[in-house]
């Protein structure tokens, strides 16, 4: 007897031991993380130091990807560490009316969300050339190393794009990198890499002609394909009509067109990738999915979200990612929750709140005043909540790293886990009464968006903000917010 006492008392001791070198261990690893956050700041961002602190899982740092009169696309890298369960950088990309992404392949795969405008994306899929018309809410999956091109059509519209990048199958876990198959010399097609009689013998062309067309393109990777610009066949494909236009490609690549035609058009390019040359618009391949036709997953008096995963729409299966979009009505809370299969990145798409996130040792980790433009996200485990501010709507998209039902677990609310263990041995967690923690835990009605007037930042705090940001705020993510965020409506 007294030595299983003696055992039971050696285990508690060297279970305390171990928690306490686990918890010293993860404090150190989120101190080790700051740390190596704020070494990586630009000398200018030094007077955000304090605030960085306090903002630890907003997501400051973007950087232009590709930038040219047509267009741009600025990136915005997913933290390193430990603690990011799967890399997802956002990316948001500009294009002006007329005007052309031109045709690549990733090592990363996208997932496109249409903010404004409409798109015609283009991609290679099992061994088809697939076009699909994307509008406003539309979301779209382009796997890693599938050639594609973005397309904005409209003549007064820009199109905005939000997207994921995945960079699990990349090269570089950093970032992306993209291959050119449209090119000249800016930018530099793969294909010139290879020896100019090669190449010469693999068109079948002149050795003229081929440097005609591989040093044509010097306007970047978004070039415009408007009359004003000399023509080309993209601009004449992208004038026609839907039905004229995939007639005129599938007249193209069966032979039946000009000699110019058949020699530069960019879909012999992609013929020679797919090995396919005469199956061009599959209609099995994938459709897009639009997110604000989806009814929501949960709806009350104070808000309403929507999550689509693998189960909703097929593609997010093979991308393990999934995407979603919450809307909550001034001065409301999503309740404190944790995702336990996800990390979540996100974007504040339209109004003002606040967002904070818990360490596991329950000490804040971040609590920071948002709107729009700013990105944020929150590692998977952490608890955390959003809560809108009292003047306005407070709406924000964006991904999470599975494409399985996430299921987040709320931890305060009608539906919350407290509920779930109502146990006296939950009680005795707390050191009250069975009683009082029933009435505790029963005192609020609502689940998953409650009623928080008293927790919503009041709008003076946020006209602060703003006011401090002009000089020390998330530079490029403000000019995003204004220039791509702001006035979308």
């Amino acid at each position: 007897m007294g030595k299983g006492v003696s055992f039971l008392l050696l285990a508690l001791v060297l279970c305390y031991g171990v928690t306490v070198t686990m918890g010293y261990r993860g404090e150190k690893q989120w101190r080790k993380e700051r740390e190596r956050r704020e070494e990586e700041m630009e000398p200018e961002e030094e007077e955000e130091e304090s605030e960085s602190r306090k903002s630890w899982f907003l997501m400051p740092k973007s950087r232009p990807a590709m930038t040219t009169d047509a267009g741009e696309m600025r990136l915005v890298r997913s933290p390193g560490g430990r603690i990011v369960d799967k890399p997802l950088h956002m990316g948001f990309i500009t294009m002006e009316p007329q005007s052309l992404f031109i045709p690549q392949y990733l090592d990363s795969s996208l997932i496109l969300f249409v903010r404004t405008g409409e798109a015609r994306v283009g991609c290679i899929y099992k061994d088809e050339m697939v076009e699909r018309r994307l509008k406003i809410g539309d979301v779209y999956h382009i796997p890693a190393g599938s050639t594609f091109y973005i397309l904005n059509p409209g003549e007064g519209q820009r199109l905005h794009i939000i997207c994921s990048i995945d960079p699990s199958e990349s090269l570089n876990l950093d970032t992306f990198q993209s291959f050119f198959i449209g090119g000249g010399t800016h930018p530099t097609s793969v294909l010139a890499g290879f020896g100019p009689e090669t190449l010469s013998t693999a068109f079948n062309v002149s050795l003229s002609k081929l440097e005609e067309i591989m040093r044509g393109q010097q306007e970047g990777p978004i070039v415009h394909v408007t009359k004003s610009h000399a023509p080309s066949i993209w601009t004449k494909l992208s004038q026609l009509q839907e039905q004229d236009r995939l007639k005129q490609v599938k007249r193209m690549i069966q032979g039946e067109a000009d000699e110019e035609e058949k020699e530069w058009s960019w879909w012999k390019l992609f013929g020679m990738f797919s090995g396919n040359e005469r199956r061009i618009f599959g209609d099995k391949a994938p459709d897009s999915y639009n997110i604000y036709k989806r009814k929501a997953d949960f709806k009350n008096d104070y808000g309403w979200s929507v999550a689509v995963d693998g189960s909703v729409y097929k593609p997010f299966k093979h991308s393990g990612t999934g995407v979603y979009l919450v809307n909550l009505t001034a001065g409301s809370m999503m309740a404190p929750h944790v995702n336990p299969r996800a990390t979540e990145y996100g974007i504040v798409l339209r109004g003002t709140g606040r967002i904070q996130i818990v360490y596991p040792n329950g000490t804040l980790a971040m609590d920071a005043r948002v709107r729009e433009g700013d990105v944020f996200w929150v590692p998977r485990y952490f608890a955390f909540c959003q809560i809108a501010s009292r003047s306005s709507p407070f709406e924000f998209f964006g991904f999470t790293t599975t494409s399985d039902k996430n299921r987040p677990q709320f931890l305060v609310g009608a539906n919350s886990l407290l509920h779930t263990f109502n146990t006296p041995e939950l009680a005795a967690a707390f050191g009250v009464t069975e009683e009082r923690m029933r009435r505790f835990i029963n005192a609020q009605k609502e689940a998953v968006i409650l009623p928080s007037a008293s927790a919503a930042p009041p709008d003076e705090d946020l006209k602060e903000r703003e006011e401090k940001s002009e000089d020390g705020g998330p530079k490029v993510i403000r000019k995003f917010g204004d220039q791509m965020i702001m006035g979308f409506d």
